[in-house]
């Protein structure tokens, strides 16, 4: 059963007990999201070659995806979105995220809804993932993550409620997506944030814990980005709506709740990758390059956007080069290993 689902018909309250004085907390979980799931007016399922080439845009180390935030906008005031978590594990641990051994096996789906303006330029994240088959199973994010596409260079983007509760930002050490600090801002939803006012535990697990919690939604949120970026492209992506009137006729007789409506979008065809012969036919004697793989990356001219895919080039005759990545290993070292990633 598709997530969606799953959280529309979630009726298990999130409640927690204190081990010491078996006081009992409800917090915001997935079936307080029922309803809006339900009423939710566009709900988007993403094939599996389309989860893979938005991380690909997303993570590679040649994109530059968040530098587009100009060109970004969420289609709808309120959007759901998810997909299957096996494809997505895949392409994490192909760009070096850690991944637990085994994990694509026992992958469930993970979803989002996005709430935004009616110009789709600010607005707010809650992500959602199962790990089960029952209510219990369905969990949703501690944290939410408010946005603002227009926020200007050293200011904060406003949160969506006005209220400025303690918020985390998040920091690209490679330089390459300035805007997810300038544009993103992270913080807990409310009920988990009074929950974890009144605890009383130590400042480094309170940071271990919102470490954690950071990393159920941050790593989505690129690919998001992705997903609204190649929905603005021409012509967009292929979508099927998926109308199941009949099948909810049916499921309705035999005592079962209705499933809901969604588009399902797949991943546009690319075309074969093919050499390029302009060289030989110049009449230009050149030495043809060694056989060698380049990295799939996102291009912008102005607002037109071309994704590279990752293909070989060059000519084996003329050598393999087998690695992008040179290490130098000091003989008797006085600091940390170098390790030099020519580009």
């Amino acid at each position: 059963m598709r997530l969606a689902d799953r959280i529309a018909q979630c009726r298990t309250p999130f409640i927690v007990e204190d081990t010491k004085d078996k006081r009992q907390t409800r917090l915001v979980g997935a079936a307080d999201f029922a309803d809006a799931i339900s009423a939710c007016p566009v709900r988007y399922c993403l094939s599996d070659d389309l989860v893979a080439l938005c991380c690909a845009l997303a993570y590679s180390k040649g994109a530059r995806t968040l530098e587009c935030a100009d060109l970004l906008h969420v289609p709808a005031e309120r959007v759901w979105i998810e997909w299957c978590e096996a494809p997505w594990i895949n392409e994490l641990a192909r760009y070096g995220f850690r991944t637990d051994a085994g994990a694509e096996k026992i992958a469930g789906r993970r979803g989002a809804f996005v709430q935004t303006s009616p110009q789709g330029r600010q607005g707010l994240i809650k992500t959602f993932w199962t790990c089960g088959e029952t209510d219990l199973d369905v969990l949703a994010s501690s944290m939410e993550a408010y946005f603002d596409f227009d926020a200007a260079d050293g200011q904060d983007p406003l949160a969506p409620d006005g209220r400025n509760r303690p918020a985390i930002s998040v920091l690209d050490l490679t330089k390459r997506s300035a805007d997810i600090l300038r544009c993103f801002r992270f913080r807990y939803e409310r009920s988990w944030d009074d929950y974890y006012a009144r605890a009383r535990v130590p400042l480094e697990q309170r940071n271990s814990i919102a470490r954690h919690a950071l990393g159920t939604i941050a790593i989505d949120i690129p690919v998001l980005l992705v997903f609204f970026l190649l929905l603005a492209a021409r012509p967009g992506l292929p979508r099927r709506p998926l109308i199941l009137e009949r099948l909810n006729q049916a499921r309705i007789k035999s005592g079962k709740a209705p499933l809901l409506e969604h588009i399902e979008v797949s991943s546009p065809l690319l075309p074969e990758y093919r050499p390029s012969s302009s060289l030989e036919s110049s009449g230009r004697h050149r030495r043809t390059p060694r056989l060698h793989h380049v990295r799939g990356h996102l291009v912008r001219r102005g607002s037109q956007l071309f994704w590279r895919v990752p293909h070989l080039r060059g000519s084996t005759r003329s050598g393999v080069i087998r690695s992008r990545t040179v290490t130098w290993t000091l003989e008797h070292p006085v600091g940390p290993r170098i390790t030099a990633n020519p580009s």
